[in-house]
């Protein structure tokens, strides 16, 4: 592989290249594969226009015919704003340059708003799978409020030759019942056209942030939130990398009381104590996976902002945590075109380079 992985990983490159899970065998997982379609998805309910839909996915870009994905997604134009979003490089205003990137980055799908693909829909719809976003938070409302509500119609995205839809479900928060059920129908009609479904499972709450600690990405409530996911049948699940545990311990200390949970969803399928500490990174990331059906929907871990200099290191290492614990990819945006769109695109080939490195297995 041209990307050095092991060197980007620096001192923790034995920690997270050499890992053997002892909780949750990985011979429990779907996997991901070349075969993944007819070995697990070809089971289901889904029409063969989907299946197709999906294939087509699977067989797009460097990562073709593996199994694995890696997806360019760029809706921060409605979701963080334009202008902020765009600053470092405002070529992408541009709905071109954002398909562009898409490809010259060897990506399997590129994701973003009705109005970003549909503008160029006619010139590039066949050349690359789209994955159009049907609902958004925005940021103009005074005082901001934090919602997702939707922007178009499914029609409108089978019209514009899109192979695949997202949605972003806040779950905890107050809007979360309004957004499931509108997710959910979105989602069925979806199915019924042959389109694939990917859902961003986030979760949000100020409760979650308890004594300091941010709750936001712990391992058990985004785990809890993937199961949700594929409960209103989404075929993908885009998540943040889990990077603590034991929310659900936090949301019940003193007199407040939330969810159900038992502690041995730490001890003995995460292999944290009995409050989630103590647990291997490629753990936390396999106990989402676990709620995902054992990966029968497969998990996609997003590639976060960028932070500068140590993109290239966080994206490398974000994708041996999700490739080791059995995951499907990243679905990676700012880190790739919030610089030079070479620069994006070697980005993206290094995180591909991961999924395509045999000796990177599954932990």
């Amino acid at each position: 592989m041209a990307t050095d992985i092991a060197a980007l990983l620096g001192s923790d490159a034995d920690a997270l290249l050499g890992y053997e899970s002892s909780f949750i065998p990985r011979s429990a997982l779907s996997l991901p594969g070349p075969d993944f379609i007819d070995r697990v998805v070809a089971h289901s309910d889904r029409t063969p226009a989907t299946l197709r839909n999906y294939q087509h996915i699977l067989n797009t870009g460097r990562l073709a015919g593996t199994g694995y994905v890696s997806i360019l997604p760029v809706d921060q134009g409605v979701e963080h704003s334009a202008g902020a979003s765009f600053v470092p490089n405002p070529e992408y205003f541009d709905p071109e340059n954002i398909v562009k990137l898409a490809i010259d980055g060897g990506c399997n799908a590129v994701a973003s708003t009705y109005g970003v693909l549909g503008m160029v829909a006619r010139k590039y719809a066949h050349k690359i799978p789209f994955l159009v976003k049907f609902n958004h938070n925005e940021l103009m409302t005074y005082p901001n409020t934090f919602d997702q509500t939707l922007y178009g119609t499914i029609q409108q995205a089978y019209d514009m030759g899109a192979v695949a839809v997202g949605a972003t479900i806040y779950f905890g928060s107050d809007e979360s019942t309004r957004q499931i059920q509108e997710v959910a129908e979105m989602f069925a009609h979806a199915h019924e056209l042959g389109m694939v479904t990917v859902l961003w499972c986030y979760i949000r709450n100020n409760a979650f942030k308890v004594d300091g600690t941010d709750y936001h990405a712990s391992a058990d409530l985004t785990g809890q939130a993937n199961h949700l996911g594929v409960t209103i049948q989404a075929d993908i699940i885009k998540q943040k990398l889990a990077t603590n545990n034991g929310g659900y311990v936090a949301l019940n200390t003193g007199d407040s009381s939330y969810g159900k949970f038992k502690s041995d969803i730490y001890t003995k399928l995460a292999g944290g104590d009995d409050k989630g500490a103590g647990c291997h990174e490629i753990d936390l990331c396999r106990y989402q996976i676990a709620n995902c059906y054992m990966g029968r929907a497969p998990l996609i871990n997003s590639g976060g902002e960028s932070k500068g200099e140590s993109d290239m290191a966080d994206a490398v290492r974000t994708a041996v945590i999700n490739k080791r614990a059995g995951g499907m990819g990243l679905i990676s945006g700012r880190k790739a075109f919030q610089r030079p769109m070479k620069d994006g695109a070697a980005l993206l080939h290094a995180i591909q380079d991961v999924y395509l490195d045999d000796s990177v297995t599954i932990a």
